[in-house]
């Protein structure tokens, strides 16, 4: 690399300058205080551990956005983070073990391999909240609740949750009971979108008539809250009909709660698929193309560290949300303190939480630092006064 080029960062990686910086930490700060109103205790995971406990569990599919490094004192393999949800499953199952339920937030850097999307940050700073201990539709509620007002808190407007439930996909997959080369040859086709390669599969490997025309039916089932209602129509057992009245559940709590939130169902989405256990889900907002949130439930990951846990709960990346809100930040007054000016009218007017900059010279401009008041010494008295 040229002397010339050495300013350069590596493709997305960005660096946040002070005006984007202060946005940022402003909404942290909202966020977590936020999390903490509503009784989730704040960790912060480390940035690298072990491979074999960053991939596993809910972190088994990040074996590819995961930079591995060799550990200098033990030679083994050790991952920078590229996702916190298996740390926090980690912690609840072994480090703060707590009985009953378990809530959990975190916000930290991550860093990935490469970028999920085009206009994705390869590092990204994700903030989440999980919920431990608890399987009923109250947990899943509770964490979609926390999302929305979190999104509002954040500024964000036109909010839009998308949601779906991998267990209604399981239930009729292991109905239909085909091998696993089948098995992932349709899911396969499912999970990238390809319709006709997916009705072919299913024509030719599913024997049973209800149940090869419950899965063609189920790339239908997308809409408003409705298409839970004609998903009752399929061919359905105890398996699917629990987990189309847990979603009902998660609906009909969100709409009453939030009747100014647009929800949209899509039972063929399988988000995560190998580690989620029941509803999935990903939050928009109006004006951006991609979702600012998703989560879901993933019961259980917690076993591999010797605790099997019910979990739900959501992360998202704060430099996005800072991308995307036009909230302004509060601009601090600062005030100009003279070299010559006495250090204890200083240390007051911070103690007071005033924003004050000291002059490194007598001959400083108080306006060229920013500054719209300056501390003036008049009759023996230094005074505040506006430039």
């Amino acid at each position: 690399m040229s002397q010339a080029d050495r300013w350069l960062l590596p493709d997305g990686v960005e660096e946040l300058l002070p005006e984007q910086a202060k946005q940022l930490e402003s909404m942290r700060r909202t966020l977590l205080d936020q999390f903490s109103s509503w009784g989730y205790e704040l960790v912060v995971p480390p940035q690298i551990e072990f491979l074999e406990s960053l991939l596993t569990g809910a972190g088994s599919d990040l074996d590819l956005h995961t930079f591995k490094v060799t550990d200098q004192l033990t030679g083994r393999m050790m991952g920078v983070t590229a996702d916190m949800t298996p740390q926090m499953a980690r912690i609840d199952a072994h480090s703060w073990p707590k009985q009953g339920a378990s809530r959990l937030c975190y916000c930290g850097p991550v860093l990935h391999t490469r970028a999920k999307s085009l206009l994705s940050s390869r590092a990204p700073i994700q903030i989440g909240a999980e919920l431990y201990g608890e399987s009923g539709p109250a947990a899943d509620i509770e964490t979609l609740s926390l999302l929305v007002e979190s999104l509002k808190a954040a500024g964000l407007e036109g909010i839009h949750l998308d949601l779906g439930h991998v267990g209604i996909y399981k239930a009729l997959m292991a109905s239909a009971e085909l091998d696993g080369a089948a098995e992932k040859q349709i899911f396969d086709a499912l999970n990238t979108k390809s319709v006709t390669e997916f009705k072919v599969l299913v024509e030719d490997k599913v024997a049973n008539p209800a149940l090869k025309q419950a899965l063609i039916e189920l790339l239908t089932l997308n809409g408003g809250v409705e298409v839970l209602d004609r998903a009752a129509g399929l061919q359905t057992g105890p398996e699917m009909d629990a987990s189309l009245s847990n979603l009902k559940d998660i609906c009909a709590a969100l709409q009453a709660r939030f009747p100014e939130v647009d929800i949209f169902i899509d039972l063929a989405e399988l988000r995560g698929f190998d580690y989620h256990t029941g509803v999935v889900f990903a939050a928009y907002v109006r004006g951006h193309g991609q979702a600012v949130a998703q989560g879901g439930r993933y019961d259980d990951t917690g076993a591999v560290f010797g605790r099997a846990r019910a979990a739900t709960g959501f992360s998202a990346d704060l430099k996005q949300w800072v991308q995307i809100t036009k909230a302004p930040v509060e601009q601090q007054v600062a005030v100009f303190a003279p070299a010559d000016v006495d250090w204890s009218v200083v240390g007051e007017l911070r103690a007071q939480g005033k924003r004050v900059i000291c002059g490194l010279s007598l001959t400083d401009d108080p306006a060229a630092l920013g500054c719209a008041q300056r501390l003036t010494l008049k009759d023996g008295q230094w005074i505040v006064e506006t430039v």
